[in-house]
């Protein structure tokens, strides 16, 4: 009889504790939750990949994620994940809110959770149009990016639900806009953000507006949304 433990990898949590929690929270990423990440955004944006180079790949992505804490003054950045099978208060939390590596939160948890959708969202605005001849950072749009969710959860609403998670960690920040790229040959996620608000933005001919970093024949639609931010009074 194989042994328990051997059993209990992360991709079988959920099979194996049902029904801890079966509701899905939706919640910042912690320090504890990095392997998942990477393993979800992996299979989700490159299913081809086998072992050993899915592996690599994921190393990769883990050691990308860790070492991307170093962001331009005043910029933000946030990795939001949804889990299953995690409790939904934060009753058995450890650590500081104050110690962050790459947009993960510092805490653990007794009871994480296993991690079944990914989203990325920041103010760093690298691939938002620069403004003015100086080419300056664009300020008050937050950039949602890596939505990502593995596949035995699609269809759930559980992008829908990290999107709006976003949104209100956007209006946290004080800004008034969320902006991303939507893959043109992926009709599903256009109409998933077109439900959520999000408009396609025509960029002006002959402008090099900044595009994600991916395949080269790979195009985009540029979509923002406008947020209900309150109104502030004198």
């Amino acid at each position: 009889m194989r042994s328990l433990t051997l059993a209990c990898r992360a991709t079988q949590v959920v099979d194996l504790f049902p029904t801890v929690s079966p509701e899905i929270v939706v919640r910042e990423a912690r320090l504890e939750d990095c392997w998942e990440v990477a393993e979800t955004h992996c299979s989700s944006f490159f299913p081809e990949y086998s072992f050993p180079l899915d592996f690599v790949l994921r190393v990769d992505r883990l050691v990308g994620m860790l070492s991307g804490f170093s962001i331009p003054p005043g910029c933000r950045r946030t990795c939001l994940v949804a889990v299953i099978g995690g409790s939904v208060g934060d009753t058995f939390l450890f650590g500081t809110e104050d110690f962050k590596i790459g947009g993960f939160d510092g805490k653990f948890s007794l009871n994480k959770g296993y991690v079944t959708g990914i989203l990325t969202i920041d103010t760093v605005a690298d691939f938002l149009p620069r403004k003015g001849p100086l080419r300056q950072r664009r300020t008050g749009i937050a950039y949602i990016s890596n939505v990502a969710v593995r596949e035995r959860f699609r269809r759930k609403g559980i992008a829908k639900r990290l999107i709006a998670k976003a949104e209100a960690q956007a209006k946290s920040w004080g800004c008034r806009a969320v902006a991303l790229h939507c893959d043109l040959n992926n009709p599903g996620a256009t109409k998933l953000y077109k439900d959520q608000g999000f408009r396609c933005i025509n960029v002006p001919e002959g402008a090099n507006w900044p595009q994600p970093k991916t395949a080269p024949n790979v195009k985009f639609n540029f979509m923002m949304k406008l947020l209900n931010t309150p109104s502030t009074t004198a």
